[in-house]
């Protein structure tokens, strides 16, 4: 690898951490010794690239640092070509148009010779039919961006509808139907709601009460207390949590 290609790469495994990485761990990724690293990281720094080291540590890119596009690789650009193709096949419409229009900006990046990746790709999503929403995904996003509650009328796996406000935190989206994780001021803790599910819905003008990131950390500490109760086998495999069930 040529010595602009590594310090590019370099950057890029920085960019990526969320947490500091020790020089070995990057030597190992870019296949060098980790005096090739130490005099790379010294180059970088010396172009004012802002990296922080402390011995026993590791390394860690400040943020806030822009770098021009980087030249992207054939297996990238199938990334994000499958990727557009999941959402295009399973996203409602706006979604659908976000991913048509990423795969263009992408394509109008690329090198001329990897353009026959965006004609003929080498992977596909087959396709499925839509879900049926009461409240649309579009919706659902927005409530979670702008920190909404929602009131739902939901009909549980026993066929029971209750009335339910909820603090939505995620849509995730399957191959058929989506799920919103949110916390329940009906059961006072965190629940998962199919959208099949939901009989009717409406976005409320009244504010979440609390910051969304912390709550969705405790969101995930409760999600990691709830998997102790599976087992291994019962949690292979892709996303699939649980369904309401109180």
């Amino acid at each position: 690898m040529r010595r602009g290609d590594r310090l590019f790469e370099l950057i890029e495994i920085l960019r990526r951490a969320r947490q500091p990485i020790s020089a070995s761990a990057i030597a190992s990724e870019l296949e060098v010794c980790k005096r090739t690293v130490y005099r790379d990281v010294a180059a970088l720094i010396a172009q004012r690239v802002p990296i922080r080291g402390e011995a026993g540590v590791g390394y860690v890119l400040e943020a806030g640092f822009h770098m021009p596009p980087l030249m992207l690789t054939q297996d990238e650009i199938e990334a994000a070509v499958l990727g557009a193709q999941w959402v295009r096949t399973r996203g409602e419409p706006d979604m659908q148009r976000a991913a048509e229009s990423l795969v263009a900006k992408i394509e109008a990046i690329a090198p001329g010779d990897l353009h026959s990746f965006f004609a003929r790709p080498a992977t596909g999503v087959a396709p499925v039919d839509p879900p049926e929403e009461i409240l649309c995904s579009s919706e659902i996003r927005a409530a979670i961006r702008r920190q909404k509650k929602i009131r739902l009328e939901y009909g549980d796996d026993r066929g029971e509808i209750t009335d339910r406000i909820i603090w939505p935190l995620l849509l995730g989206y399957r191959d058929q139907g989506r799920i919103i994780a949110a916390w329940c001021e009906l059961r006072e803790g965190f629940r998962y709601f199919r959208t099949e599910r939901i009989k009717r819905a409406k976005i409320l003008e009244e504010s979440v009460p609390r910051r969304l990131d912390l709550l969705r950390a405790e969101w995930h500490v409760a999600m990691a207390k709830e998997r102790q109760n599976f087992s291994t086998s019962e949690l292979e495999g892709a996303f699939h949590p649980p369904s309401e069930e109180d």
